[in-house]
C-alpha cells in the first residue's frame, strides 16, 4: 500500500482557469500534485487527467515528446468545467530524468523510446498508478472519466480502484519530431490515437 500525507494547499490562478492545488508526500520520496477545478468530492465520473512530470516537455517544450500539448490540452479542458489534474513525478516513464537522457542519446543513435528504457536495465514503462489512485481517494474520487490516451494507464488505476466510467481521448497531432514516438507508442504501448 503506497502511502501518501496531504501536505500543503494554496489557491492557483493560471490562464486555463483558478484551481486549488494540494501537494501530496509519498512514500516514493517525491512530492505529487493535485490541481483541483470545482467541487469534486463525491461526484461520479469526474474529469480527470493523470498526468506524469516530463521536464523536457512541460518545461522546455521539448519537440521529442507530446507532453507539454497534452498538458496545456487538459488544463484547458479542465479549466472549463469542475475537474483534476494530477502531477505525478514519474520523470521518463518512472525512469528518472538522467535515465530518460541516457534514453534520448540512445534514441538519437535509432533506438525508439521503449527498446532505449529496456536497453538501459528498466521495463517500458515504470510508472506507479497506485499513488494516482491514493490522492484521487483521499480527494473523495473514486469515478472518474479519464483524459488519456494509454490505454495502460486505464487498467491501472481501474485494478487500484478508481472505477472509470469513460476514457476521454487527448487529440495529439504527429509533427516531423514525434511521429516515430507516437508510432512506438501506439505500436508497442497500446496507446490510441
Amino acid at each position: 500500500m503506497v502511502k501518501i500525507l496531504r501536505s500543503a494547499e494554496a489557491f492557483l490562478p493560471t490562464p486555463y482557469g483558478d484551481f486549488k492545488v494540494i501537494v501530496y508526500e509519498c512514500d516514493d520520496r517525491h512530492e505529487h500534485l493535485a490541481l483541483i477545478k470545482g467541487g469534486v468530492k463525491g461526484k461520479a465520473n469526474v474529469l480527470v487527467r493523470v498526468h506524469s512530470e516530463c521536464l523536457t516537455g512541460d518545461v522546455l517544450s521539448s519537440k521529442r515528446c507530446d507532453c507539454h500539448r497534452q498538458l496545456v490540452a487538459s488544463l484547458g479542458i479542465i479549466g472549463k468545467q469542475d475537474g483534476v489534474l494530477l502531477y505525478l513525478r514519474q520523470e521518463g516513464r518512472g525512469i528518472g530524468l538522467l535515465n530518460k537522457i541516457k534514453a534520448y542519446a540512445l534514441q538519437d543513435k535509432g533506438m525508439d523510446t521503449v527498446d532505449a528504457n529496456i536497453h538501459l536495465g528498466f521495463k517500458a514503462d515504470e510508472r506507479d498508478y497506485r499513488i494516482g489512485a491514493a490522492i484521487l481517494k483521499d480527494l473523495g474520487i473514486t469515478s472518474i472519466s479519464l483524459l488519456t490516451n494509454n490505454p495502460g494507464k486505464v487498467s491501472e488505476l481501474e485494478s487500484n480502484g478508481i472505477n472509470i466510467g469513460e476514457r476521454v481521448p487527448l487529440p495529439v497531432k504527429p509533427t516531423e519530431y514525434t511521429k516515430k514516438y507516437l508510432d512506438t507508442k501506439k505500436k508497442k504501448l497500446g496507446h490510441i490515437f
